[in-house]
């Protein structure tokens, strides 16, 4: 297989049919000839982050920034299943580097190091992921529902959610609001 687009954005079309993916910006943190793993990151539930952390009956200040988070939805699949995308700086137990400015945990080590101030520099709580079958990320590219770009954390991390979808697509010189909800072929 010779497209890899991990450490990429996939970045919505406006017309894209499934309504989990419409207007999203989702980082592939894996991509290979088994399928694409990613998450994404605009996607807010009315959820904070102090709700997880009861949920696991950690001790912490409710009025923190790390509290006052939203929680993600990063993807369809397996929703009950939490991850912290975070900056590079750091390893911990279940820690998936993709490329130099991001990093995936899974393990709860990584939850304690931010309730301590000792976690990464930047993160964000995702519930869920999304994920492609052999072949299936490609075939939705052909069919023109993503546009792909360069990964950057400043969307990711520094950027208000309601602007990363097309802050993404900027840095490509395309305003989605110019495009077509229709996809079609030259």
């Amino acid at each position: 297989m010779s497209l890899n687009l991990s450490n990429q954005f996939l970045i919505a079309m406006p017309g894209m049919q499934d309504p989990n993916f419409a207007e999203t910006l989702t980082l592939v943190c894996e991509h290979n000839a088994e399928g694409a793993l990613g998450f994404t990151v605009n996607r807010p539930y009315a959820l904070q982050v102090s709700e997880l952390l009861q949920q696991q009956s950690l001790e912490f200040d409710p009025d923190s920034p790390l509290a006052q988070a939203p929680l993600f939805a990063g993807g369809p699949v397996q929703t009950e299943r939490g991850f912290i995308l975070h900056s590079a700086d750091r390893q911990w137990q279940n820690t998936l580097t993709v490329g130099n400015d991001f990093a995936v945990t899974s393990s709860e080590d990584i939850i304690h190091a931010l309730l301590e101030g000792t976690g990464p520099q930047d993160a964000l709580f995702l519930l869920g992921y999304s994920g492609w079958g052999p072949g299936q990320l490609e075939d939705e590219l052909a069919a023109n529902a993503w546009l792909t770009s360069e990964s950057d954390p400043e969307i990711v991390f520094k950027l208000p959610v309601e602007q990363r979808w097309r802050a993404a697509a900027a840095k490509l010189g395309v305003d989605l609001s110019l495009l077509g909800s229709s996809a079609g072929h030259a």
